[in-house]
């Protein structure tokens, strides 16, 4: 009889869970966090939340959830009815969708939604195409379902925005899903329509699902418009999900109250999946989303004007550096700078070759935290959020400056 592996020599940790990379946004913030709270004048510019408080109606509607005696209980896991009901209002006054309540389940933030939505429709090894630069959780969420994400890069030349041509060359018989952010996390870029059409014609065409993440709509600027893709290409409607939530429209980050749109037979069985995973949302969140929805978009409406000023700022200032190329975002609140002329260059007496190197002789040098292009694809980029403070804005960017400068 073989013998039996002794316990001790069985890893730990699943291959599946061990081989998940830590959130590289998250792991900036918190490095520079720890830096601050040691006494380090650290500037940071990697996490994607806004600086400005929840407001104020909604944190009353909180306040009147925790003391009603209905909330402290178990509600509904698709989410209350009444929130539910606020996403299909919400989704035909923002974007033109129309939508049932059946076709909504509310979430714990906008990654549950993320996730849930991969494992809901992906088998093992089929493939997702994931524009690049893409937001850090998106591939390991794929490979959490069991997919296979599908980099498509599309660099500053084409303004960050991917082509039919180049999802064609990439689709394969296992691909089944193509990934849509626009506004784009990192980047900042919007699709304007009809490459948004094209795309989504070309989807139709071939069977992919769509999934598009429109967790940054009300964030756009010079005019610009996110279109919603299943309200351009209607036809796609039975074959697409809509990813969103409160988190960046009503600076709700810490609330954790996302959403999933779709046809109802995806939205049932991820249903099924989070009366499992997590039952339902916290109510007293879940309340004050209500709130959120069913309100004015005035206080998205200011933190926008606040954010194009300081847009303008970070890209006039990191325009500056020799070196450096920074594309003018239209959307979200995030700049993504080519910095592939500053590799190979000595800065500090070293020498960093990609943009994960520069990040950190940037944090230490200047005491100013970026995130790499390593964490949303290819290397020699950063990205930097203007979701900050005016003044610590000018004096992050500005030590940034003089230490490339030197």
């Amino acid at each position: 009889m073989p013998e039996q592996p002794a316990p001790s020599a069985r890893p730990r940790v699943s291959a599946r869970i061990g081989g998940i990379s830590e959130s590289a946004t998250l792991a900036v913030d918190a490095k520079a966090k720890a830096l601050k709270a040691a006494g380090r004048p650290v500037i940071g510019f990697g996490a994607g939340e806004p600086d400005f408080p929840t407001p104020p109606e909604v944190v009353e509607a909180a306040v009147a959830a925790a003391q009603a005696p209905a909330m402290h209980r178990y509600t509904p896991a698709a989410g209350l009815p009444a929130l539910r009901e606020a996403v299909v209002a919400k989704s035909a006054r923002d974007s033109g969708l129309q939508v049932t309540a059946a076709q909504v389940l509310i979430t714990n933030g906008g990654k549950q939604a993320v996730y849930q939505t991969f494992a809901t429709l992906l088998d093992p090894g089929d493939e997702v195409l994931l524009p690049a630069p893409y937001w850090t959780t998106y591939p390991e969420a794929v490979r959490l379902a069991g997919g296979v994400p599908v980099e498509v890069f599309a660099g500053p030349e084409q303004g960050y925005l991917v082509t039919v041509e180049q999802l064609e060359a990439a689709r394969t018989e296992r691909t089944k899903v193509l990934l849509f952010c626009s506004p784009s996390n990192p980047t900042g870029a919007v699709y304007p329509r009809e490459q948004v059409e094209a795309i989504g014609r070309w989807a139709l065409e071939h069977g992919v699902w769509v999934v598009t993440d429109e967790i940054y709509e009300h964030l756009t600027y010079d005019g610009v418009t996110a279109e919603s893709m299943p309200v351009v290409v209607p036809e796609l409607a039975d074959t697409c999900v809509v990813l969103n939530g409160v988190a960046k429209t009503y600076a709700m980050t810490g609330w954790r109250v996302g959403w999933m749109v779709g046809p109802v037979d995806v939205i049932k069985a991820a249903t099924n999946l989070q009366s499992h995973l997590s039952s339902n949302v916290a109510n007293v969140s879940q309340r004050a989303a209500l709130a959120a929805l069913s309100g004015s978009l005035d206080a998205a409406h200011a933190m926008r004007e606040a954010f194009d000023r300081r847009r303008a700022t970070m890209v006039r200032m990191l325009s500056e550096i020799d070196g450096v190329s920074c594309p003018v975002p239209q959307g979200a609140f995030y700049a993504y700078p080519d910095v592939r002329g500053l590799l190979g260059r000595s800065i500090a007496g070293r020498t960093p070759t990609t943009s994960a190197e520069l990040a950190a002789l940037i944090l230490e040098e200047a005491e100013v935290a970026v995130v790499p292009g390593e964490a949303f694809g290819p290397s020699g980029y950063l990205r930097l959020s203007y979701a900050l403070g005016d003044d610590d804005l000018v004096e992050g960017v500005g030590r940034i400056q003089r230490l490339l400068a030197g």
